[in-house]
């Protein structure tokens, strides 16, 4: 699998940890994509995102679109911003790269088909948030 990070807000997160939990979360999910695009942005890139896809005003930590399948391949993406990850982190009291972590493993949850409408459904996935943050380790 292909997992490609654009780092357009230029914040000082480790993208292997990144790129390893996409992976633990992809496996924990058990699905499967050929490529991941992940996006780095800042607040106001975030801001347009969710008004342009969700028609939501204001910044979000996190955006996914499903999987699809192009050409042979299955596809998603996720966009996280990371000045909200560092505001919540700071709320959360651990560190921001801890927080990237989490919001990865969100957002791959949702690529997957993952829905936190409901309450079922949330419950399901901080478990499994949970899980992944478990398997990386001390963050």
């Amino acid at each position: 699998m292909e997992i490609e990070i654009r780092d357009l807000a230029r914040a000082d997160v480790d993208h292997g940890l990144l790129k390893r939990a996409a992976r633990v979360a992809l496996s924990e999910g058990g699905g499967q994509v050929d490529r991941l695009s992940v996006a780095l942005v800042d607040d106001d890139r975030i801001a347009e995102i969710a008004r342009s896809f969700r028609g939501a005003d204001g910044p979000t930590d996190v955006i996914a679109f499903e999987a699809e399948t192009e050409l042979d391949q299955t596809a998603g993406e996720v966009i996280i911003s990371l000045q909200t990850a560092e505001r919540q982190a700071g709320k959360a009291g651990h560190s921001l790269a801890r927080e990237a972590c989490l919001l990865m493993a969100h957002g791959v949850l949702h690529v997957l088909g993952y829905d936190d409408e409901n309450e079922t459904g949330a419950r399901r996935m901080r478990q499994m948030q949970d899980r992944v943050l478990d398997l990386l380790g001390e963050i």
